[in-house]
């Protein structure tokens, strides 16, 4: 992790590293309790509302589809603007609810995976990400240690997944299914954060899995290698997969992705947000809502500059486009995912505010 940030929240990930097993004690203040709330504060706040409005008796928030990749995602949404699972709180309530959803045994099969809802590998890491962010922030020792067990075994399948025989461009990532020959950047990317998070809270992650992720993300970069292995080309960006052009969603992916990573002063981040700066977020773009939390979280990662210009497009754009209830909707293929995941990603992408979740701190 870079040591950038002195927020309160790094001090809570600390104390969770150094008691994996236990509950974090010193709650990170939530966007709630702030004197003055600004826009930012007011959106995420009726997007939260939102979130708990749609929660079913069992605990699950969706649109009754992918159901437990979309609870995961909504407990990350407002995890990532505040709010923990152990607050005293109805968000806290609807967290810890949603998460005894996501870690039911009927939801994980015996080989540790979570994309049997229909979600595939995308979920899984989605699925993997969240518990590996919650962990030491359950209600009671008893849900943290099936949280830590559950996530256990969801890492491993990613790791297996990432060792089955795949062409050497496509080695190191994942695609839809956990035997997949191929790889796509898009898929590979929440498989190579929950790696990162699992890793960073304590969970068993060889170095080297994250570095072959690393690897295949770099072969997505597009541009010649020189002879030091740097991309000629100093202002380009990744590609859905190895030998494809660069584009908004999977440009900021990889930015996030590679930084998450450690690599913040690699030439191929430097490059992607050089060329995010002149790829800007659109309504038009095909995926919006999801290139868009990159987007934010990415630049926001590479600071100076990038950040201050990105902040201020994610705001200007999402804000415009939220409902009077709180959500939001996308078009296409996104509108078909519906408003609870376009909700959460709108929130995710202007969570950069708080940056509470460990994974989005510099």
């Amino acid at each position: 992790m870079n040591p950038k940030s002195t927020h309160l929240p790094t001090l809570v990930f600390l104390l969770t590293l150094m008691l994996p097993n236990a509950a974090v004690l010193i709650a990170a203040p939530s966007a709630s309790s702030e004197i003055a709330k600004d826009h930012i504060d007011v959106a995420v706040a009726s997007a939260t509302k939102f979130l708990m409005s749609r929660q079913e008796q069992d605990g699950s928030i969706s649109n009754r589809k992918n159901q437990t990749a979309m609870t995961a995602l909504a407990v990350m949404a407002m995890a990532a603007t505040g709010n923990q699972p152990i607050d005293p709180t109805p968000e806290g309530k609807s967290m810890r609810r949603a998460i005894e959803y996501v870690i039911d045994p009927k939801r994980q099969d015996d080989n540790g995976y979570f994309g049997k809802d229909g979600s595939r590998m995308y979920g899984h890491g989605i699925i993997s990400l969240m518990l590996s962010e919650m962990l030491g922030m359950g209600l009671n020792d008893k849900q943290d240690k099936r949280t830590r067990e559950s996530c256990q075994k969801a890492i491993d399948l990613i790791l297996r997944s990432q060792k089955h025989p795949k062409e050497w461009k496509h080695q190191g990532g994942w695609r839809y299914a956990p035997d997949a020959k191929d790889a796509d950047l898009s898929v590979s990317v929440w498989q190579l954060m929950a790696l990162r998070s699992a890793k960073n809270s304590g969970l068993k992650v060889p170095a080297s899995a994250i570095k072959d992720a690393v690897d295949y993300l770099k072969r997505s970069y597009k541009s010649e290698l020189d002879a030091a292995g740097n991309p000629s080309n100093k202002k380009s960006g990744f590609a859905y997969q190895p030998g494809g052009n660069p584009e908004y969603t999977m440009c900021a992916a990889g930015l996030l992705a590679m930084q998450v990573c450690g690599e913040y002063d690699s030439p191929f981040v430097h490059g992607a947000a050089d060329w995010l700066l002149d790829n800007q977020p659109a309504k038009h773009h095909k995926f919006f809502y999801y290139g868009t939390y990159y987007y934010a979280q990415g630049m926001y990662q590479r600071g100076g500059e990038h950040a201050k210009v990105a902040k201020k497009q994610v705001e200007d754009i999402l804000l415009k486009l939220q409902s009077k209830e709180g959500s939001w909707l996308g078009s296409g293929q996104e509108g078909g995912a519906g408003d609870i995941y376009c909700t959460c990603m709108a929130v995710l992408a202007l969570a950069v505010k708080y940056h509470y979740l460990p994974i989005y701190q510099r």
